[in-house]
């Protein structure tokens, strides 16, 4: 196995990196788009570890920031707050977009697996962002979701409300101990696109391969909104892993110091998963 990183332009001209981990034998893998969550980037915890357990097991893991979630140059602090502030889903989606372009029409994969089928794994916001991309996109033939949220708006009314009023609010990064702006454009784009943005009813519209993993401890996603989004899909294309001891990153840190339990497990039934996509 070996990894390459690029580095691409995306339509609003903002820069997209990642990192590619390729398998062994290239002819029947693959493409695991992994999709970083709210605070999250490529290189976070568990990130660099998935993406190499599953280009062990067959496929090409692409690990990438979107090109808004306030990392830059130094790839493990948030130096680019501006860019956070300006983020929103519909960048997201865009970025996948754009991911999945370069992948397909440019030199960063041999051109013997540039048709390749693109299976895409998100974790928190990220699990929401590739389920409502893969009901818009029929390249991606497949969704895992890792502790993913059933809904953007994750705010109440009063919240909201000083938001608008401000134009931005400011989020406490526990870890790192940053204030981090978000601007309005977030909730507006939340708002205008509600319909769209409707997580149980893209899972249901996507009507592909559906596997929803959740840790039964988890506070920041709590298990119900697994259970809303399987509430609302075919059940015949739809697998719910839920794992008793687990917390939202599966007991996983950053900086990583090494796999957990719950994570391998979280590994293992994802892999399952995949193994099954393959055969059928």
């Amino acid at each position: 196995m070996h990894t390459s990183t690029f580095n691409i332009t995306n339509r609003h001209g903002d820069a997209i990196r990642g990192d590619i981990h390729f398998p062994e034998h290239l002819d029947t893998a693959p493409v695991l788009l992994i999709c970083h969550g709210f605070k999250g980037f490529k290189d976070w915890g568990f990130f660099p570890f998935v993406a190499s357990e599953f280009a062990a097991r067959g496929c090409i893991s692409v690990r990438f920031n979107f090109s808004l979630n306030g990392i830059a140059d130094d790839f493990m602090e948030f130096t680019a707050l501006d860019r956070f502030e300006r983020n929103s889903i519909s960048r997201g989606l865009d970025d996948i977009d754009d991911v999945m372009h370069a992948l397909r029409t440019g030199t960063l994969l041999p051109q013997e697996c540039r048709s390749a089928p693109f299976i895409a794994l998100g974790h928190s916001l990220g699990g929401g962002i590739a389920i409502v991309k893969a009901a818009e996109d029929e390249r991606i033939m497949a969704v895992a979701s890792w502790a993913g949220v059933s809904t953007f708006d994750r705010w109440g009314k009063e919240v909201k409300e000083q938001w608008r009023k401000q134009g931005r609010m400011e989020i406490l990064n526990a870890r790192t101990g940053q204030m981090m702006p978000m601007g309005i454009v977030m909730l507006e784009d939340i708002e205008a696109n509600a319909l769209r943005y409707d997580i149980p009813a893209a899972a249901a519209k996507c009507n592909k391969p559906l596997l929803l993993v959740h840790g039964q401890q988890d506070v920041s996603v709590p298990i119900e909104e697994a259970h809303r989004i399987a509430s609302n899909v075919n059940p015949a294309l739809t697998n719910m892993y839920i794992i008793p001891v687990a917390d939202h990153t599966f007991g996983a840190v950053h900086p990583f110091r090494g796999n957990t339990p719950a994570l391998d497990e979280a590994i293992a039934a994802t892999a399952m998963w995949l193994d099954a996509l393959r055969s059928s």
